[in-house]
């Protein structure tokens, strides 16, 4: 999954992007308002952590704008700012969740993964016939034989998991699994999936449609 994180403090930031790209996320970074806003315009998330007191804007407006546009993504504001009424607007101009700063970052990975599972019904287990992801535990497993992926294999199966049998592009696979330094002329995720298949030792269980991309089977 792709975050977006809007904070303008540099080593918070380093230690944010270092522990997320650990636990399997593609990770950008916005240092202000206009930066963060152009970001969102342009690049689909998956979630935000968003930092209140920014330069150029703050991030009331900031969510406030998103809601207006129709941008659906999940925010999680993540700021000193412990006033119940700012917790309060917060949460009214659109923000999935409010974390106070300092806070523990096995804390702010549960909020992540809590806000993420509203897209596969609630639960951090996936299943697609033998195939298995726990989202909390970062594990998987294909009929029981546990399988160790790198962190891009895991976010490519993991996306093709979440949408059994729909036929995934190679773009869209680049857009939500990659960061914003990804080069979309190059073969990554091709050669991503090619290693996936490899470590699944399950002939056809992701297949390519040929000018459209990849589709995870679903059992029969």
């Amino acid at each position: 999954m792709r975050l977006l994180v809007v904070e303008d403090e540099e080593d918070l930031v380093d230690a944010l992007r270092v522990g997320l790209v650990r636990a399997g996320y593609a990770v950008d970074v916005a240092f202000d308002a206009p930066a963060a806003q152009e970001k969102l315009q342009v690049n689909g998330y998956d979630l935000v952590l968003l930092d209140l007191n920014l330069p150029g804007g703050d991030g009331f407006q900031l969510c406030r704008a998103a809601r207006a546009a129709g941008n659906d993504v999940r925010i999680i504001m993540v700021t000193a700012r412990d006033r119940l009424d700012d917790r309060v607007r917060g949460l009214d101009e659109g923000a999935d969740d409010y974390l106070v700063k300092p806070f523990a970052f096995p804390e702010l990975l549960a909020r992540v993964r809590a806000l993420l599972r509203r897209d596969t019904g609630g639960t951090s287990v996936l299943e697609v016939g033998l195939l298995r992801i726990d989202t909390a535990r970062m594990e998987v497993s294909l009929g029981g034989r546990a399988l160790a992926l790198t962190p891009k294999e895991y976010g490519v199966l993991h996306y093709l998991m979440t949408r059994p049998g729909h036929v995934v592009s190679s773009e869209e696979l680049l857009e939500h699994v990659w960061d914003e330094h990804a080069d979309p002329f190059t073969n990554t995720v091709r050669v991503t999936v090619g290693n996936l298949r490899r470590k699944l030792q399950a002939d056809g269980l992701i297949e390519t449609v040929i000018s459209r991309g990849y589709r995870l089977r679903e059992p029969t």
